[in-house]
């Protein structure tokens, strides 16, 4: 790969420079060092590109290729995406600060979301009606939506977009993708692969920008039919608002404030591990974080004393590195939020068990953190903080726990540890959180439905249900009686 590479935007298949001429920088956050520049959509650029998406929904290229046909193109994108994992892992490491070893297993992961979608391609299938008149034959069928928008952030983007784009191609839909203007770069890539795999020119659309000039534009535009936006509430919000415009179906995932719950029965080394992975996992930059660690007050010393002698052990630093095991965060401005977070909290009376400072050096590192907070209100326990911190609070009856846990604005993931399985299932059945894990933790899967409750969001990503929301029902009557048509104005 050259050294600082540039990247323009793919619309209609073609590489292409922003109509306005706006270019950004990318900064790599482990060095702190611009590495790539990328080219930034004008409003043009985005009605070409919807352009171009509805056209190809009635070119012969896309429209008449069977269901089946569809799937074989998403076999070899899968294909594809297994073959440069490692390449495309490099690349967002780079951009985003993650951890290579992270980014490239996860790409090749997603390589199976897209196999998914692929066989589900043409299993997508109507109905006969038993309908309650006669000489009437009725079927229904799952027509494409028509033009999507999918909006992903720059934190999980391979996976993010495979959950939208796998069902959205295998349904028959054209898409228009927008990446985060925020570490682009393997997105842009990625659309590479989209086009070496085969799919007509429009089909697939890769383009970033601000909000103003690529985003609004994007939501408003008229001959949008869906957008599946995954972000920030405040941007939702936004995304919403733009959507009367149009009517677009609206799908949302959210991110939130998710509960570890562990109790005095639990497994304490599996449970120390489960907050580890949801707290300090993708460097804390996750949807699911597990971030209010609420647990049972007999075992809160043992556990944190454990957690404590594990963080011990946690390697921060360069995230090409194998060894490491939290690298950077993506943005300077993620450190200055937890450090305005974390004072705020000691004020409140919460203690800094471990970290709590970044580290003296060059790059966007934060020390993982374990704060033990005082009551529920502690601000730790309230903000998303998107980065390794971990916060505990004690409870001491199963509704007590069960009350803090959603005790949230959010509901998007869950986590309970408990050897008693039946107290497993019923709190798990209690929380109100799309997702929970049980004695495990931040475990995805193709076959998973994936989204939240409250203000994490509505709709789902992955799993059967998924690729429907993708297709449109229509219904067809057909008259199959020898006899013309009965007198117009009598209803039956």
């Amino acid at each position: 790969m050259q050294q600082n590479p540039h990247y323009q935007l793919f619309v209609d298949g073609t590489w292409t420079e922003g109509a306005n001429g706006q270019v950004l920088t990318s900064q790599n956050p482990a060095t702190g060092e611009a590495w790539a520049s990328f080219a930034c959509a004008a409003p043009e650029d985005v009605d070409r590109a919807i352009t171009a998406a509805r056209r190809s929904l009635n070119d012969p290229a896309w429209r008449d290729l069977t269901q089946t046909e569809r799937g074989k193109l998403l076999f070899r994108l899968a294909e594809l995406i297994e073959q440069n994992a490692k390449r495309l892992g490099e690349i967002e490491t780079k951009d985003s600060g993650k951890l290579l070893a992270e980014t490239a297993s996860q790409t090749a992961y997603v390589g199976d979301y897209y196999r998914y979608y692929a066989g589900l391609a043409d299993k997508i299938e109507g109905a006969v009606l038993p309908i309650d008149k006669p000489n009437l034959h009725v079927f229904t069928r799952r027509e494409p939506i028509g033009v999507v928008v999918a909006i992903v952030p720059w934190n999980a983007q391979m996976f993010l977009t495979a959950t939208k784009l796998g069902p959205a191609l295998a349904a028959g839909c054209s898409v228009v993708l927008k990446a985060s203007e925020i570490a682009p770069a393997p997105m842009l890539e990625f659309a590479r692969l989209v086009e070496e795999a085969g799919f007509p020119p429009g089909v697939v659309s890769v383009i970033t920008g601000d909000a103003e000039n690529c985003a609004i534009p994007l939501t408003r535009h008229p001959d949008v039919d869906r957008i599946a936006f995954t972000g920030g509430p405040e941007t939702a919000r936004h995304v919403v608002r733009n959507s009367a415009e149009n009517f677009a179906v609206t799908t949302l995932e959210l991110g939130g404030k998710s509960p570890i719950l562990v109790f005095d029965d639990a497994n304490l080394d599996g449970a120390a591990n489960g907050l580890i992975a949801g707290n300090f996992g993708a460097s804390g930059q996750s949807c699911v974080a597990g971030s209010r660690g609420l647990i049972h007050r007999p075992i809160l010393e043992a556990l944190a004393a454990r957690i404590e002698e594990k963080m011990k052990d946690v390697t921060v630093g360069d995230p090409l590195n194998a060894a490491t095991h939290i690298g950077p965060l993506c943005t300077n401005a993620q450190i200055a939020n937890i450090k305005t977070v974390l004072a705020k909290s000691s004020d409140q009376g919460a203690r800094i068990r471990f970290g709590g400072a970044p580290l003296d050096r060059p790059g966007n590192f934060m020390a993982p953190t374990l704060i033990e907070c005082a009551s529920p209100e502690t601000e730790t326990m309230k903000v998303e903080m998107f980065g390794p911190v971990m916060s505990l609070l004690p409870f001491d009856t199963e509704e007590e726990a069960i009350a803090l846990a959603n005790d949230t604005p959010f509901g998007l993931g869950s986590g309970v540890f408990t050897e008693n399985v039946a107290r497993a299932h019923r709190v798990s059945s209690r929380l109100k959180a799309g997702i929970c894990w049980i004695n495990t933790y931040r475990a995805v899967s193709p076959i998973a439905p994936f989204g939240g409750y409250n203000q994490s969001g509505y709709g789902r990503e992955a799993g059967i249900e998924a690729i429907q929301d993708y297709t449109r029902t229509k219904t067809v009557w057909l008259n199959t009686s020898d006899q013309p048509m009965s007198n117009p104005f009598v209803m039956r």
